[in-house]
């Protein structure tokens, strides 16, 4: 069985750090992980690139060959991607043992995990292909300045759970960035009437009984929650690896190691 992280979030949020950083920690503790480019836009990188879905196609040449934008040429590569699963997928994926793990780093196209189809057939591919796969959905920190853009943000996490149907891992980046950390840490165990009551003072008297709606489903499904990670702390990459390592169950098929004691015991 192999492993899989599908590194997900809006553009800017910080996921091709993520997976720099993620790299450089695995190697410092004598972990192996692959990292996988799915960016068809991507120029440069800070880890070394296991799969490149530049060599199947790239951004720029769908530009100029067809007269497409940035965003229409983003789409087109990932549906010539999803076209190509059984054929270029399939051979890259043959170089990895059956317990290796991946990390996919994936374009900031939100529509890519909202509601097109592309990133949700190419987890059911994995998936096929005998691998726990994770969503890990980043958000920026700093985009969270208050109860708005909090409420925006769940609710495009939980649009990418929605359509994907995988364990979902949500994570605050970027927190070495933010000046006022005591300003986040309210949003990371938010009290529901707290929340309720600033929707209500920030939007129109109209809006109150979606603001409610909003807020319980927030609350009372507990259905998103956010880690947040602060990439200066080897502590808290840890703790955001071993949430995600929990969720593909990593880890629990390895033999457990007993030590001998018996030696011990005959040198004594």
């Amino acid at each position: 069985m192999g492993y899989a992280q599908l590194v997900i979030g809006p553009a800017g949020s910080g996921k091709s750090t993520y997976c720099s950083s993620l790299y450089q920690h695995c190697e410092a503790t004598r972990r192996t992980i692959h990292i996988v480019n799915l960016d068809p836009a991507a120029e440069n990188f800070d880890y070394p690139v296991a799969m490149d879905i530049r060599e199947l196609i790239s951004l720029d040449d769908v530009m100029e060959e067809l007269g497409l934008g940035p965003n229409g040429g983003l789409l087109y590569c990932m549906e010539h991607l999803e076209e190509n699963l059984d054929e270029w997928l399939n051979e890259e994926l043959e170089n990895y043992m059956d317990d290796d793990y991946l990390v996919f780093d994936c374009p900031g196209q939100i529509e890519l995990f909202s509601h097109v189809p592309v990133l949700k057939n190419f987890v059911e591919h994995l998936q096929r292909k005998n691998f726990n796969v994770c969503a890990v959905y980043l958000l920026d920190s700093q985009f969270i300045t208050d109860v708005t853009k909090f409420i925006s943000g769940c609710m495009a996490s939980l649009s990418a759970m929605v359509q994907l149907e995988l364990p979902h891992v949500n994570i605050l980046s970027k927190m070495d960035l933010v000046a006022r950390k005591r300003d986040i840490e309210d949003y990371l165990n938010p009290e529901p009437q707290t929340l309720l009551a600033e929707l209500n003072q920030r939007m129109g008297p109209q809006f109150q009984k979606l603001n409610k709606a909003l807020i319980e489903l927030v609350d009372q499904y507990s259905m998103v929650s956010f880690v947040p990670l602060d990439l200066r702390k080897e502590s808290s990459i840890q703790y955001v690896l071993s949430q995600i390592d929990n969720c593909i169950q990593f880890g629990e098929d390895a033999d457990v190691k007993i030590k001998d004691f018996d030696e011990d015991e005959d040198q004594d």
